[in-house]
């Protein structure tokens, strides 16, 4: 009798044990997930440079494993700027601003990654070939319903977007100076933005995808003619002075280099 008792004592322990092992393992992350990198790109619908990064290089993220382990956001507010009574201005004109809207929408009733990018992309070619007033034409392209897009931006809601956009773009520290302003789990990556995939590969802990990195060329770009200048900037006097820099920078690169000889 007491033999039995143990035996169904025991068994009741192993299967206490087993239970909570179960539910713990079931509460478990994998690296993968966990260990995903942020990315956040800040930029504007009408910024050629902003077109040029998103078609030419961010791209890229979904022609290899490494979109598995990144957490891409894209936020479309840029350089614009809030006025009263929760109106704004774009930095290149209402149409910009009307595009702006029409990709947070898009974020918005599509969540996935999958499905709102080659939407983003679509419009952000069209910008890049000075054709961007065919936007809507994106829509048939890709088989997609452009009512939750016209309901999103009449009804307001698409406005409410872009505000939380201006809040978040307006809070980052430090301040973005330009678009595209691309961060890397926190860190901007100033004027180095196209050489992003390999801040990935550095900032990524996991294994998940161990050889995508090695596979990745981070500096050769195909496609359109590469940008003269790569910002757009918030301000007129912050481009020249960045110009200025640059200028100087690429004199004493050049002293520099005579002087070794």
């Amino acid at each position: 009798m007491a033999s039995h008792l143990v035996i169904t004592l025991s068994l009741i322990s192993y299967l206490f044990l087993f239970t909570s092992s179960s539910s713990s393992a079931s509460r478990i992350i994998l690296p993968s997930d966990s260990q995903k990198v942020s990315v956040g790109l800040y930029y504007e619908s009408l910024c050629p440079y902003s077109a040029y990064f998103i078609i030419n290089y961010l791209d890229k993220l979904f022609e290899t494993d490494l979109i598995s382990i990144v957490d891409l956001k894209l936020v479309p507010w840029g350089n614009a700027k809030l006025r009263s009574n929760n109106t704004f201005d774009c930095q290149h004109g209402p149409y910009e601003c009307l595009l702006n809207t029409v990709e947070a929408c898009a974020i918005d009733v599509w969540p996935d990654l999958s499905e709102h990018f080659p939407f983003i992309n679509c419009v952000e070619t069209l910008v890049y070939e000075h054709k961007y007033p065919q936007w809507e034409s994106c829509f048939e392209q890709l088989g997609l319903d452009p009512k939750p897009i016209s309901d999103c931006y009449s009804s307001g809601h698409g406005k409410e977007l872009e505000l939380q956009y201006a809040a978040e773009t307006n809070t980052l520290q430090p301040p973005h100076e330009y678009v595209p302003w691309v961060v890397v789990d926190g860190e901007p990556l100033y004027e180095d933005y196209e050489n992003f995939l390999s801040y990935i590969c550095k900032a990524y802990k996991g294994t998940a995808v161990s050889t995508a990195c090695s596979k990745v060329s981070v500096n050769t770009v195909s496609g359109k003619a590469k940008a003269i200048h790569p910002d757009c900037y918030e301000s007129r006097a912050l481009a020249i002075a960045a110009r200025i820099k640059s200028a100087i920078t690429q004199w004493m690169g050049q002293k520099n280099m005579v002087a070794s000889m």
